[in-house]
């Protein structure tokens, strides 16, 4: 496999208030790649979106980032650049033309006080130097791109005369304006019916193909992962619990969390009326992070002491890594020891 398009390096990212620190994202690992589906899959309040925004260096304040590295590599070749350490004013030449995001909720990101002409042009002025009028044109022929009917119309209407799948589409027109590299889509099918939620991840997909994109797709929906995701990345609490090829995560889970997450989802196979499971418990304040694995207060696998004091180390495992004590790195034991 080529090298990845960004790399995502023990990433931290906190949030610095009156009653404590938040470690919204604490230390996060992941590669993305050409042409290929990263899912990023967990729990509300995991840290998917914070680590989207980390990414593009739009976290909102007080949050900031504190440590870690973002790698990205130059299309040309040479040495990647560290986002992470990027000034803002270079960090804007990367936004749109090399990484662009479709925000989780459209109606709160777009202006109702502009028409969706004006807010696609802006980037297309911003960044690729073109004039009004060609800027127009790539704008409708944007709109075109991603199903938007009668574009030429569209283009000056304003976000409140559409549809919530159209707002969609023109939110993924304006990301893709300036031709980026690798397209982060944060819950892209949220409030959508369930045809239009097809439509969108048949759109991404025909787009990924069309232009070997590379896609970062954060949902909390494992269908949207099973049929998107090249990759996957499952997230807990800020940190990434297991990541690998999106076959073996479904097929082999091997985090307790990922598990759970998978005997949560309904199957075809399910007898009716029959509860599913559930994970028990609920994630814990931000304040109040548990000691050693956060997961261990919800699972039903941990080993007692082990982990309640002691934070699992990344183990590569079966082209994969995964954060378990069930799978070696026990404190005190030999190289590859397991329960």
């Amino acid at each position: 496999m080529a090298d990845p398009i960004l790399s995502v390096r023990d990433l931290h990212t906190q949030f610095h208030g009156r009653e404590g620190i938040v470690r919204a994202v604490d230390g996060v690992d992941f590669d993305v790649f050409e042409g290929r589906t990263l899912g990023v899959v967990g729990e509300s309040g995991c840290g998917k979106s914070v680590t989207a925004r980390s990414i593009l260096g739009i976290v909102d304040r007080p949050g900031r980032v504190m440590g870690g590295q973002i790698l990205l590599r130059p299309q040309g070749g040479g040495p990647p650049v560290d986002l992470a350490t990027l000034p803002q004013a270079a960090m804007r030449r990367i936004r749109g033309p090399e990484i662009a995001l479709v925000f989780q909720e459209p109606m709160a990101s777009f202006s109702q006080h502009y028409t969706i002409g004006n807010q696609i042009t802006e980037a297309i002025l911003l960044h690729m130097g073109l004039g009004k009028r060609a800027a127009r044109a790539r704008a409708i022929e944007l709109l075109d791109m991603v199903g938007v009917p009668q574009p030429d119309r569209r283009i000056d209407e304003y976000p409140f005369q559409l549809s919530g799948g159209l707002r969609q589409r023109v939110m993924i027109a304006m990301a893709l304006a300036c031709d980026p590299r690798v397209l982060i889509a944060d819950e892209p099918t949220t409030a959508l019916d369930v045809t239009t939620q097809a439509q969108i991840l048949d759109l991404l997909r025909d787009l990924q193909q069309k232009r070997g994109l590379a896609i970062i797709l954060i949902t909390h929906d494992m269908g949207v992962i099973a049929e998107m995701a090249h990759d996957v990345a499952v997230m807990y609490l800020g940190r990434a619990v297991e990541t690998g090829p999106v076959q073996d995560i479904f097929n082999r889970p091997r985090h307790p969390y990922t598990r759970a997450l998978l005997r949560s989802i309904p199957t075809v196979m399910a007898r009716p009326r029959t509860r599913l499971p559930t994970i028990e418990g609920s994630i814990p304040h931000p304040f109040d992070r548990p000691r050693g694995c956060a997961y261990h207060p919800r699972c039903s696998e941990k080993l007692g002491a082990v982990c309640e004091t002691h934070e699992p180390p990344p183990i590569d495992t079966e082209h994969r890594q995964v954060r378990c004590f069930l799978h070696g790195g026990i404190p005190g034991a030999p190289p590859g020891t397991q329960p």
